[in-house]
């Protein structure tokens, strides 16, 4: 028997899934989480990098991802200074880490389309 089918439902942290997938999915699943970890997975970015690295997010949406991220135990918030402006960074966690080999197979993936279906371009 399969792992993930042991039991009828999931429960961690209090919060009851239907099946693995649907706990992983709530942790990284979205328009923008998945990006976030990629962005993050060679090291500690400002929210500033982060911010141009990711052009078309809102700075709302960005803002609320990288919380929930937090929140989720996937990255880090450091402040640096006490007063305006301070200096933000995030970076992954060790659980965070854990992540970094399905981040490489989408990246994989999305390379292949891009090689079959379409191309890189420097601006649009």
């Amino acid at each position: 028997m399969k792992k993930e089918c042991t039991g009828n439902y999931v429960k961690v942290k209090g919060k009851t899934y239907p099946c693995t997938v649907s706990l992983a999915m709530d942790l990284v699943g979205g328009k923008w989480k998945s990006v976030i970890l990629y962005h993050l997975k060679d090291g500690e970015k400002r929210y500033s990098v982060l911010r141009k690295e990711l052009f078309s997010v809102t700075e709302m949406t960005l803002s609320l991802q990288l919380k929930q991220l937090e929140k989720d135990g996937l990255i880090s918030r450091k402040v640096f200074g006490e007063k305006p402006p301070v200096r933000v960074e995030y970076a992954l966690t060790d659980f965070g880490k854990t992540f970094i080999p399905v981040l490489e197979a989408i990246t994989r993936w999305g390379n292949q389309i891009v090689d079959k279906s379409g191309e890189f371009v420097d601006n649009f």
